[in-house]
This record gives structure tokens, sequence and C-alpha cells, in this order.
């Protein structure tokens, strides 16, 4: 590939791992250990990923099992689930927390559906810009080198062709999250 092209290409790919992520982070009425990664507990000082002070397991499928390696954890890995946005309450024996996801309403799906689609769109508009700053970049090169015409008009086709890979893999995507979310 060309070098000119290949950061474009990095960039387009970025933005599809970066949906990815945020897809895996959507909670679907299945237990996930994913939607644990977006949150911080205090560990001596420091904001630290729960999956790096505790067990995180999935024993069956609508219940996420945390048991930290230290007891004082408890209460820190607690308070961290509370003050999310994952709307589950957290259930504690002492030494392990327990979250159970309640089955999801039709209503929760067409409203996390909706949310799928805007992310989705989003990063579209990521891509549709990468490829505008590409082109424009190609622009500049025949003001300042020697490049021709066609030379500028065989780069912009081949980030044309590009972009309309990615956003077929975002619309991808986005149908399977959509269509897991919307499987009773």
């Amino acid at each position: 590939m060309d070098e000119r092209i290949a950061q474009y290409d990095e960039k387009m790919q970025k933005t599809l791992n970066n949906l990815s992520e945020e897809l895996g982070s959507v909670r679907a009425g299945r237990a996930n250990p994913h939607i644990l990664d977006r949150l911080r507990v205090d560990y001596y000082g420091t904001p630290t990923a729960i999956q790096q002070v505790a067990n995180v397991n999935v024993p069956e499928p609508r219940m996420l099992q945390i048991q930290p390696w230290e007891a004082s954890m408890v209460k820190e890995i607690e308070r961290a689930i509370l003050t999310s946005d994952l709307g589950i309450n957290p259930t504690n024996d002492g030494k392990v927390i327990r979250l159970v996801f309640p089955e999801l309403t039709e209503e929760r799906r067409k409203e996390l559906v909706k949310d799928i689609k805007k992310k989705g769109e989003n990063a579209k508009v990521a891509v549709r810009n990468i490829r505008r700053d590409a082109n424009d970049s190609f622009k500049k090169l025949s003001k300042s080198q020697d490049v021709s015409e066609d030379e500028i008009k065989e780069l912009e086709d081949k980030v044309q062709k590009m972009t309309d890979k990615y956003i077929s893999d975002v619309d991808k995507a986005v149908d399977a999250k959509s269509k897991e979310i919307m499987t009773v």
C-alpha cells in the first residue's frame, strides 16, 4: 500500500476498533465482563481497572461474579459500580460481588439499538472526516510537488474505496450488535 494512504488506513482502522470497543460495552441482557472495562477503582491512590484487582467471571449467562484479591477492595468495587451508569445494583457477601443482569424490556432494547446506531453514525462521520483530510493533503501535494493530476485522482480513488470498505464494516458491526440486542 502507498505510504501516503497507509496513515489514513490506520486512522480508519482505529475508528473501527474504537467502535468495536464501544459496542462491546453495551449491555445486551447477558453478562459480559467488558461492561466493567471503563470502571476504575481507587487502589492505593491509583485509579485501576477492576480486572486488575479482582477475578471477574461469568458463572451464569446473566450473572457476573467479581472476586477481589484483597477483601478491602469489595467496598471500593461496589462503590464504583453504584456510581457508574451501568444501572445494576451489586450484591456482596463480604468476599464476592455479584451483578445480576435483568432481562431487557422491548422498550429498553429499542433504546439500545437507537444508541448503537448513533455510535455507528459517529464512526462513519469520523471515517468520512479522515477521507476529507486525506483528499485535502493530496490537493496540497499537487500544488507543492511534481505530482500529476492523474496520480492525485488515483490516490483519491483508493481512499474512496478504503472509505467505502470501512463504512461497510461499521454497518456490519452495528447490524450484528443490533440483532444481538433484539434477540430475546
